[in-house]
């Protein structure tokens, strides 16, 4: 073999090297656990009473963010055959072919146990058991078979997106009390009008895809009657935290104001056209209402500390 053959493939393994770690990263859904941490964060500092662990704090942010990576990486697995009938999907790298099944599934393997054993190691067992039963859920029960099958998919899959804080609060407190309680019900509620926006502005990708979402099955205007009622129902869910005395006057500010805006979104939908870009906007404002909430959480039992 010649020099400039040598130097080519080495060059080869530069380029590819490289782009095998990114393949690996959007296995792993980076934006789902960005979102996932901040709301454990607030779920983790809403309990906190004085100071806190830093060991716990890290493990629980290292521990959830893993499971969720794996988690990630096996919906990837699951969903690779409609992956590819999607436009928002069909570049994933399973799609692509960029990385194999028995990668992904060992990769998803791997972030698995390490999650666990991070959260056993700086936390508690109840804290391990709701990380578990959130991968268990939107994995098996939510991936494997709901999604496919039934509209009410989005809702199973509600309570796996709303075990993140869940599993911050109960890293603290070490039980399942009525802040845990109030932490499901109100990200369970928010999860459902943020999922159904999504498939409103994604309806064509659902649809040719096969995947029963509420706006395919049963059209647009029943979805936005469902986008509205469980808003309602999220305000004074959430303002209930406040209220209970769990959460303090900026997050009730907070709430409120956030949660108003987002009604009045709702609202508006049955006045505009364009659903797609109203669609767009209410999931724009779902992730910008329960990140200012989780943020407040964790202000609220910072600034005392700083003082």
């Amino acid at each position: 073999m010649d020099h400039a053959a040598s130097a080519s493939q080495h060059d080869d393994r530069l380029i590819t090297t490289p782009s095998r770690w990114s393949d690996l990263l959007e296995l792993t859904k980076p934006g789902i656990i960005g979102g996932n941490l901040i709301a454990t964060l607030g779920g983790y500092f809403l309990a906190v009473e004085g100071q806190f662990e830093w060991l716990s704090l890290i493990s629980v942010m290292v521990g959830i963010a893993l499971i969720i990576a794996s988690g990630c990486a096996c919906n990837n697995v699951i969903d690779r055959d409609i992956d590819a009938l999607m436009a928002r999907t069909r570049h994933r790298p399973l799609v692509r072919g960029s990385i194999s099944i028995t990668q992904a599934l060992g990769v998803s393997a791997l972030l698995g146990v390490l999650g666990v054993v991070c959260l056993a190691l700086g936390t508690n067992g109840l804290t391990v058991a709701l990380a578990v039963i959130g991968w268990g859920v939107y994995v098996g029960l939510y991936s494997l078979y709901m999604k496919r099958r039934s509209e009410y998919g989005t809702l199973v899959g509600s309570l796996s997106g709303a075990m993140p804080p869940v599993v911050g609060y109960c890293a603290v407190t070490g039980q399942f009390d009525s802040g845990a309680m109030m932490l499901l019900v109100i990200f369970c509620l928010w999860q459902m009008p943020h999922s159904y926006a999504i498939a409103i502005f994604r309806y064509a990708d659902y649809r040719r895809a096969s995947i029963p979402v509420l706006p395919v099955v049963r059209g647009i205007k029943m979805a936005k009657h469902h986008i509205l009622g469980y808003i309602v129902a999220f305000i004074p869910a959430s303002l209930a935290l406040g209220l209970a005395s769990q959460a303090g006057a900026g997050y009730l500010c907070v709430a409120l104001t956030m949660g108003g805006y987002w009604l009045y979104l709702a609202l508006r939908g049955y006045r505009l056209d364009d659903d797609v870009r109203w669609a767009k906007r209410v999931f724009g404002v779902s992730i910008l209402t329960i990140t200012a909430m989780s943020i407040v959480m964790v202000l609220e039992a910072m600034v005392p500390m700083l003082v």
